[in-house]
């Protein structure tokens, strides 16, 4: 059983979601992503997605560009990346990395794979590759023990659910809307009607994401979903604070409000 796996197992034991929480590496600089990212953590954040900054990204809303583009602007590279998985990876949180396939592919497939498996990390959400490109990929990550996940979208007819399902082993990817990464002022109606459809294809867990922002949203989203993945709500906070310690406050804050949420989601509302 995986990292990823346990964090799961431990979740459904609470009867709870897990919560995953978001943040480019390298943003606002390096070593303040870790600090960030820690506070996280520290404050009830299961598993951590870390962005590996995109000069092209596809589904990311004007915050998390806007995040990327000052940690482009820094000069963080894949070892930075790398770097920053391990030094969350040793908090012990089941850290993950979100690429688009082109830095991977440019870097290399099985050495993306292994330095991430060296560094620490659980795995990779690569939200732009689809299942028929991505044998090099499934080969790679099977051999160097990291798990993958891939994408569904209420868009998403059901055989290609199915395809999708097949070929993720950490969880799958139930993007909650059509359009890009943002909070909102409402969760998808789609969202639970997209995990409906996702589970009567795989027992693989099912985390949702895109728009979710607030603790209200992420309980009403861990009622039905497996995780709940927050990004943009993260990334905004630390855009705007005025200092790093403001920022790693200003997370602490809404992870701890989230992840308390998530405690009771399940049973009404009721500690």
């Amino acid at each position: 059983m995986s990292r990823l796996q346990e964090a799961f197992a431990a979740a459904r034991a609470e009867d709870r979601a897990l919560l995953i929480g978001y943040m480019p590496a390298g943003f606002p600089t390096w070593v303040d992503a870790v600090a960030v990212v820690s506070a996280m953590v520290e404050n009830g954040v299961d598993v951590v997605e870390i962005g590996l900054p995109y000069s092209d990204p596809l589904m990311d809303g004007p915050v998390i560009q806007a995040a990327a583009d000052q940690a482009l602007a820094h000069g963080t590279t894949v070892a930075d990346v790398l770097r920053t998985v391990e030094a969350i990876a040793a908090t012990g949180a089941p850290t993950l990395i979100m690429s688009y396939w082109n830095p991977i592919e440019r870097y290399g497939v099985d050495r993306f794979a292994k330095e991430l498996a060296a560094a620490g990390g659980a795995g990779v959400i690569t939200p732009d590759i689809i299942p028929e490109e991505a044998d090099a990929w499934v080969s790679a990550t099977d051999d160097a023990l990291i798990d993958r996940v891939f994408l569904v979208a209420p868009s998403s007819p059901q055989e290609r659910i199915e395809q999708v399902a097949q070929i993720s082993n950490g969880f799958v990817y139930a993007a909650s809307t059509m359009g890009v990464t943002g909070t909102r002022t409402s969760v998808s109606v789609d969202a639970r009607a997209l995990v409906a459809r996702t589970r009567e294809v795989t027992s693989q867990p099912v985390c949702v994401g895109l728009g979710v922002s607030t603790p209200e949203q992420a309980a009403e989203v861990g009622r039905y979903a497996d995780g709940v993945i927050v990004g943009s709500a993260f990334v905004r906070l630390v855009l705007d604070a005025e200092s790093p310690s403001q920022a790693a406050a200003g997370v602490a804050e809404l992870a701890a409000g989230m992840a308390a949420a998530l405690r009771t989601a399940r049973r009404g509302g009721q500690a």
